[in-house]
């Protein structure tokens, strides 16, 4: 009589469950592939040359905010005060292009376009100091302390100028302020300087993320506070870091539009928060914290972008544009507690089979 054959351990990776989780983790691509084609049939002129220019733009704008949120989120944070942050710096650079620092007694220092957008920055980077330090000195929950910033930064754009735009930002030649324009308006091997500038932000942070101590302390802090502080991890300054680069991402946003329009609007950035937390999320980034991919980010803000431009080319109303994109969001967050599900099972099924 011949034995029956000993059942073999399940393979790590196989079934059903390690086969979903493939297609959840490669949703965003499926996303993209899917928003893509329809908005190529539904959408008049989608695939012109001239809207793909004028899309890449737009992607690049919220690209920016994804990568900075995608930072906070990851460390288990959030940050509500990008969309005012690049409300406030745009009204900085605007004020300084026009104006320039009036010291008074006729005094006034005139500043060229570099000089600008470093002050800019360090404005944006400024309120993501504010930001830390309300969450790690003084133990604000990251929701309540940049709620709060949102309002101050907003607040303070508006009192800028009285709630009035900036006007006809063409810098003055004799200043070197003139170039200013290039940062939103100009372009390198055809390709806009905003998309170049995307890049290096891009590259940078990837390279952070999975090649430095810093980037493996931000999962570290995310996927365990309290693990990654008894093993040596500075987790204040963990934060502070990723909320300072969220404030920079933003700033940088700032002067892209304000160089684009040659004009500084209060308003500006209104919502641009929903839409980076949105891309972040639909990259795959955990709102749990500890999860997250750069590339995965940057998909997700090529998603979003096309989504809100095809709508608008579709002429649905920006009222159901807002409805969508919530809906994005939801969707989003319950995809990504349904992956964590699926992975937590399946680690489960792989221990069990490698038990036996």
């Amino acid at each position: 009589m011949t034995a029956a054959p000993a059942s073999l351990p399940t393979r790590p990776g196989a079934g059903s469950g390690s086969t979903l989780l493939l297609l959840l983790r490669l949703r965003t691509f499926v996303a993209l592939i899917l928003v893509f084609g329809f908005f190529a049939f539904a959408a008049p002129n989608f695939l012109s040359a001239a809207n793909m220019v004028i899309m890449s733009k737009h992607v690049a704008l919220n690209a920016f905010l994804a990568i900075g949120m995608t930072f906070v989120i990851i460390t288990g944070g959030i940050d509500l005060s990008v969309g005012s942050i690049v409300g406030l710096c745009g009204m900085v650079a605007g004020w300084l292009v026009l104006n320039g620092l009036d010291l008074g007694q006729a005094w006034t220092i005139q500043f060229n376009m570099v000089e600008i957008c470093l002050i800019v920055i360090a404005i944006g980077v400024g309120v993501g100091v504010v930001n830390g330090l309300l969450i790690t000195q003084l133990n604000v929950a990251p929701f309540i302390a940049t709620l709060g910033t949102l309002y101050v930064a907003r607040g303070a754009a508006l009192l800028s100028s009285d709630g009035k735009t900036f006007p006809n930002l063409n810098g003055n030649p004799d200043y070197g302020s003139d170039t200013f324009r290039v940062l939103g308006a100009g372009s390198w091997l055809g390709i806009p300087v905003s998309i170049w500038l995307l890049v290096v932000v891009a590259l940078a942070a990837a390279y952070v993320a999975r090649r430095t101590p810093l980037g493996r302390h931000i999962y570290a802090v995310g996927g365990n506070e309290r693990g990654a502080a008894l093993s040596g991890v500075k987790v204040n300054r963990v934060k502070m870091a990723v909320y300072m680069f969220s404030g920079f991402c933003a700033a940088l946003v700032g002067l892209i539009i304000a160089s684009q329009l040659q004009a500084a609007h209060p308003a500006t950035g209104e919502t641009f928060e929903l839409n980076a937390i949105a891309a972040a999320v639909l990259g795959g980034t955990s709102m749990s914290g500890g999860r997250g991919r750069i590339g995965g980010t940057i998909v997700g803000a090529f998603v979003i972008g096309i989504l809100s431009d095809g709508l608008v080319m579709m002429g649905v109303s920006s009222f159901w544009q807002t409805v969508i994109k919530g809906l994005v969001i939801i969707a989003a967050v319950v995809v990504d507690q349904a992956q964590s599900r699926i992975q937590a099972r399946v680690v489960l099924q792989q221990q069990a089979a490698l038990g036996r």
